[in-house]
């Protein structure tokens, strides 16, 4: 992709290209989970889209509706871009170093994935002809949450005056030019200042964002060394802080500036006790010093690829961008602590900062086998929403607890009502998410505190929406899948089945934890109840296609016009009514093919094969969440060539801006999804019932793929090459794990070596007319494997 430079461990873009700004500055975005920053500019100009965010901050607005409903969510929520303090403007002889004067004779910027920084590297003539270099590294540390750091230096050709001007600027002008459902509401001057103070080289900014009253504070302070004369300034007013540094650079030399910065918010604390905290953030990260900060961030980054890695043989380009994904995963969650994970991460405003369900469809089973603390954090967040989802379910009539479909502070704020309202599958996907977290990790603790609560909650929500009809199933009604395309329909069967597991979860959890039981009221009726709604639990089958129905009577709605809609037509969604797509055999994303990843102990081999090419024919992939799940099951039915096109969409999505809105932000479950497809696709990780099992099978175009994970504390290293799969303990006690069916020990002792069987003849498979994946292999390149 041009402006990309292929390496292994870090993404480069050589050049400026001021037009694909915003585009590189969600790619480039640096993040701990508590603090996200764009990659813009050190001086601020030229900028796309300049973004600094603090998870959980938002502003409210009401939602409009043309015609309002009782059950109707009144309050938006959309994140702000906070007081930014990455600004640093650099004169040289009084002339601005702006990359669109003078010239660049060099200029590139890099995301290094082992050392967890942004570096900048330009070399700059200005108009009059004086020629500098700035080279700048920029971290958010993902060991002190609050702080995050910025080395800048300038080093001069010739004799020179410089002037430095570090700043903190809240209410940055931001454009908005959209109505795509998918951009942020526009906010103009969000934050309300309440104080501002500077005294030698510290500033400190607090904030309140005007309708959600959150406050937040921004503090800075400074380290500057240089060879010659120094003379500095400082002041702070309402939206603006600056620290200001003139000196005097003889040829050769160099100034060297460090900048810290501390962030906090929060709803009940006060602009004293906010100001305090910042300050202190700022006094541990000068402690630490800048070396410090990038030895903590390496160290723990090399922690992480040990159990985290992914490396394949083969394909350079998809090994940078498996790599890309994991690290912006990483850091989306690692010190989140109790807060959301967005669909954006904290890498741009898209979709208002909110969180989706492919946070625990998509992020979390990520998380859970490489950064288990974080997945249990991002749990723990939706514990403490429970409240919440308790009203929720009340306002629309039910038991149990409804989670939102997007939200900050998990309140629902979707005016879309039949996703906003009916897609009741969001409260099964937690409860999944839960269940596989409690499995994989046993931990027994979170179970305790917040797991059990939030699968009794859940199930009681399944026993009140479905009932039992009088033929003896159980069904669930009048609700919207994970298939945005089908709205309000009955018997979903990715809701069903997600719904069965979350009741018989529950079931389990709850006589576990007798004491937790009696404490939330659970009898032994209420347990008999909810088994026999999962035993009754519908799943449509249409026998005269032989295959399973994406909800009862969709295999019966006219078939969508495919041939005779124009590729400039997708997303359907912004070009085609709702009213038309809702009764039409169209799917915007996996659906059917979700559920038989995620409950495939609920179908059969040929089912699969049947369901994944009658689905296959009607997916149109509006969506980023879809191509990862297709890679999963393309590659169980033995679709390799196909699994491999999927899996390299997901991992491209956002460098090679598939869906044109990565100027938004980056999206996290496509970026999880690359690990997914790889992972539980070619790896054939898998765990139902409290055991890991793999089906490992190497695609044409790889020579050779390998992987690690952690599993009951054991990391696990899993190593694919031609006709055969290699599994050794890392750390941790032994592990018992199926190698295609097959029971083995893998000991810390020594690695265990299996052949790997034939694939299996995959069915015959179409796709919608200009919907199919882009070919990743080469016609004609022999097969690597099988």
């Amino acid at each position: 992709m041009s402006g990309w430079e292929v390496h292994p461990w870090r993404l480069r873009w050589n050049g400026l290209s001021v037009d694909q700004l915003r585009r590189t500055e969600s790619i480039f975005a640096l993040s701990n989970g508590h603090i996200g920053m764009r990659g813009t500019l050190d001086e601020g100009e030229p900028r796309g889209l300049p973004g600094t965010y603090l998870n959980g901050f938002y502003e409210e607005h009401s939602l409009p509706y043309g015609e309002s409903g009782y059950g109707y969510p009144e309050a938006g929520q959309t994140v702000v871009n906070v007081t930014d303090g990455k600004v640093i403007r650099l004169l040289v002889e009084d002339e601005p170093l702006d990359m669109r004067y003078g010239r660049a004779h060099r200029h590139w910027r890099e995301l290094d994935f082992r050392s967890g920084t942004m570096r900048r590297h330009t070399q700059w003539e200005s108009p009059t002809g004086k020629r500098i270099t700035v080279r700048t590294e920029r971290l958010v540390s993902l060991t002190q949450r609050a702080v995050a750091a910025i080395l800048y230096e300038v080093e001069a050709d010739e004799a020179v005056q410089l002037v430095v001007q570090s700043d903190l600027l809240a209410n940055e002008p931001v454009e908005h030019d959209s109505d795509d459902p998918r951009v942020a509401a526009a906010l103009e001057d969000p934050l309300v200042a309440e104080f501002a103070h500077a005294d030698g080289y510290r500033a400190v900014l607090a904030h309140h964002a005007r309708n959600s009253q959150l406050r937040m504070a921004a503090g800075m302070d400074h380290e500057l060394v240089t060879e010659d004369g120094l003379r500095t300034e400082i002041r702070a007013e309402g939206d603006l802080a600056r620290f200001t540094a003139a000196v005097d650079v003889p040829a050769g030399g160099k100034l060297r500036l460090v900048k810290y910065l501390g962030y906090g918010w929060s709803a009940k604390r006060s602009v004293p006790a906010l100001r305090a905290q910042v300050e202190a953030a700022i006094a541990g990260a000068r402690q630490t010093g800048w070396d410090g900060l990038l030895a903590e961030q390496r160290r723990f980054l090399d922690d992480f690829w040990e159990a985290a890695d992914i490396e394949v043989e083969g394909d350079d380009e998809l090994q940078q961008a498996l790599r890309f994904a994991l690290f912006h995963i990483m850091q989306a969650a690692v010190r989140g602590e109790t807060r959301a994970i967005p669909g954006k991460g904290l890498t741009g405003p898209g979709y208002d900062g909110h969180a989706f369900w492919d946070t625990e469809m998509f992020v979390l089973p990520v998380l859970v086998h490489t950064l288990p603390e974080a997945a249990r954090d991002a749990l723990r967040w939706r514990h403490s929403t429970l409240d919440k989802a308790r009203e929720r379910a009340a306002v629309l009539g039910q038991a149990g607890a409804a989670f939102p479909w997007r939200s900050i502070n998990g309140a629902e704020c979707s005016a879309y009502w039949p996703a906003g309202t009916a897609a009741f599958h969001v409260s099964g996907d937690v409860a999944h998410a839960v269940a596989q977290y409690a499995h994989a990790t046993g931990d027994r603790a979170f179970e305790r505190e917040a797991g059990a609560e939030i699968l009794v909650e859940t199930a009681r929500l399944w026993r009140s929406l479905g009932h039992h009809d009088q033929h003896g199933g159980f069904r669930i009604d009048g609700v919207t899948g994970p298939d945005e395309y089908s709205a309000v329909v009955d018997n979903n069967v990715y809701t069903n089945l997600i719904a069965q597991e979350n009741l018989r979860e529950a079931a389990a959890a709850a006589e576990r934890n007798p004491d937790v039981a009696e404490r939330l009221g659970v009898t032994p009726e209420e347990l008999a109840a909810w088994r026999a709604a999962a035993d009754g639990m519908l799943v449509p089958f249409d026998d005269l296609l032989g295959v399973h129905e994406q909800s009862e009577g969709f295999t019966s709605h006219a078939a969508w016009d495919f041939e005779g809609t124009d590729p400039d037509e997708y997303p359907l969604l912004l070009n085609r009514p709702y009213f038309d797509l809702y009764r039409k055999q169209v799917v915007k994303q996996a659906d059917l093919v979700l559920a038989m990843h995620v409950r495939g102990d609920a179908f059969t081999p040929a089912q699969k094969a049947r369901n994944f090419a009658y689905y296959e024919a009607r997916t149109v992939r509006d969506s980023s969440l879809s191509a990862a799940t297709q890679a999963v099951l393309a590659a169980e039915i033995g679709a390799l060539e196909l699994a491999y096109d999927y899996l390299a969409e997901a991992a491209f999505t956002d460098l090679h801006d598939l869906h044109h809105n990565v100027h938004n932000g980056l999206h996290m479950a496509s970026l999880a999804g690359a690990w997914i497809g790889l992972v539980a696709g070619f790896g054939g990780m898998r765990h139902h019932d409290d055991g890991l099992s793999f089906a490992p099978r190497l695609p044409r175009g790889l020579e050779r793929m390998a992987f690690r994970m952690a599993f009951r504390g054991t990391r696990l290293a899993v190593e694919v090459r031609p006709g055969k799969a290699t599994y050794r303990v890392i750390a941790g006690e032994a592990l018992r794990i199926t190698h295609h069916g097959e029971p083995v020990l893998v000991e810390p002792d020594g690695p265990v070596v299996r052949s790997t069987p034939d694939v299996p003849e995959p069915p015959e498979i179409r796709h919608p007319a200009h919907r199919a994946p882009v070919r990743r292999v080469p016609p004609g390149k022999e097969a690597s494997a099988g």
